[in-house]
């Protein structure tokens, strides 16, 4: 019974692997920077726009494309923040209930990173194009102290996630083009997280999870077009996500020395949410023209972890949909130069009474500015900046180690999110052939 319940724990702490990359940027574990185009207007009209830069959001992007058309870009994520302590308690068998110790604030949690993502497009003929996206949509490393107060939910978190989207679009009439393409996922993870021993005078125990998977889901969507306007839609389908890997348990002391064991073929599997975007580009004039894009994120998906056999468990997450509105513009200073802005508001699918360390998530703004330089006919440069300001919120998730046992060791948390914010500079290239 402690071995099945050790595992459920560990999967359970895999959400941190998703979770916490919400203060990194995007919602919750979706990290949005796929294109220093689209960053430098938050997001405000990628699936309205045309080209390779705005693949991943729809693939009816390059329908009708007349030339070959390639981006590639980087960004550099700087997250801040402090998740505080406000008098979580323990209560280990037998005892009453006492404070957490140790380190009562913790500082910056989530590592800087870098997000790369490139896309190429390359017509056929007048009407068809095919194209594929590579990105890396949910990506981070997190550090909690070794004697943090959240060690019990999270230690280190590193995930990985390459996608790869081949698309194809046809510019089906002059004002109507479709596209659709496969998204192909791999993912490498691990993390580990503290384990309380019987005694608090005894040092904690630790448990890591390793796994990696590939899966499926698929993009499609169209666009309608004429000289003033362009109406975008797309929608990314749910994935199902399986890690396998291995799960290694250590440090326990005492009664629990026995459970000190590497437990291999491990499974556990989630769904990553689908989403619906709806997106229109307005030409004002010959060189103004306003963006705007809403996002809904089926995130209700995410209901719970699923731990396949031996365990056969599945781990409440009760996410809920959430979504995101933007709005911006472009601005073509001259022929190559274009200046842009926007301004996007999303809500956190995390829910108030069940959200904890490992997911330290929030409703967000994020304010964008950037610019193309289109250095000859061929070859242009795009820069971005982004700065992402996080509201303060609880995290007030109750949990358990070992529950369903005779040691089960309630853990109520009582914290907040505080000071969150993140800097996000981009810088790509696009060309065309």
């Amino acid at each position: 019974m402690f071995n099945r319940t050790t595992l459920l724990a560990s999967a359970s702490a895999a959400v941190a692997l998703f979770g916490s990359a919400g203060v990194a940027h995007a919602q919750a574990f979706y990290l949005q920077e796929q294109s220093t185009r689209a960053a430098g207007r938050a997001f405000s009209g990628e699936a309205a726009d045309t080209g390779a830069a705005s693949l991943w959001w729809n693939p009816a992007a390059i329908g009708g494309a007349t030339e070959g058309d390639a981006v590639l870009s980087a960004t550099l994520i700087l997250p801040k923040g402090d998740v505080r302590n406000n008098g979580t308690v323990i209560r280990r068998p037998g005892q009453a209930f006492a404070p957490i110790g140790g380190e009562q604030v913790s500082s910056n949690p989530i590592n800087n990173g870098v997000l790369p993502a490139g896309a190429i497009a390359v017509p056929l003929n007048e009407r068809v194009a095919v194209g594929l996206a590579v990105t890396s949509p949910f990506s981070f490393t997190t550090d909690y102290a070794s004697d943090s107060w959240a060690r019990y939910s999270a230690d280190r978190t590193k995930l990985l996630t390459i996608d790869i989207q081949p698309s194809i679009a046809v510019a089906v009439t002059d004002w109507l083009r479709v596209g659709g393409g496969a998204n192909i996922e791999y993912t490498d993870a691990s993390l580990s997280n503290a384990l309380p021993n019987l005694s608090p005078a005894l040092a904690d125990g630790r448990q890591e999870l390793k796994g990696n998977g590939w899966d499926f889901g698929w993009t499609a969507g169209f666009q309608m077009h004429n000289e003033v306007a362009t109406i975008g839609f797309s929608y990314k389908s749910a994935i199902k996500h399986t890690l396998n890997g291995e799960l290694e348990v250590s440090g326990l002391l005492g009664p629990l020395a026995g459970q000190n064991r590497t437990i291999e073929d491990a499974e556990a599997s989630f769904y990553t949410p689908a989403q619906a975007i709806v997106a229109g580009r307005f030409n004002v004039s010959n060189k103004l023209t306003l963006n705007a894009q809403a996002i809904n994120y089926q995130w209700s998906k995410f209901d719970a972890i699923r731990l396949g056999a031996p365990i056969n468990q599945a781990i409440p997450e009760n996410y809920k949909d959430s979504w995101s509105l933007a709005g911006g513009f472009d601005y073509a200073v001259s022929p190559s130069f274009t200046f842009r802005a926007g301004v996007q508001h999303a809500t956190t699918p995390t829910r108030d009474g069940e959200r904890d360390a490992r997911v330290p998530d929030s409703d967000r703004w994020n304010y964008g500015v950037g610019a193309s330089y289109q250095v000859n006919e061929r070859f242009g440069l795009d820069l971005s900046a982004n700065y992402v300001d996080f509201e303060d919120t609880t995290i007030d998730r109750v949990t358990a180690a070992y529950a369903g046992t005779p040691v089960q060791t309630p853990i109520v948390t009582n914290g907040t999110l505080e000071n969150a914010r993140a800097i996000v500079l981009s810088a790509g290239g696009h060309i065309r052939f």
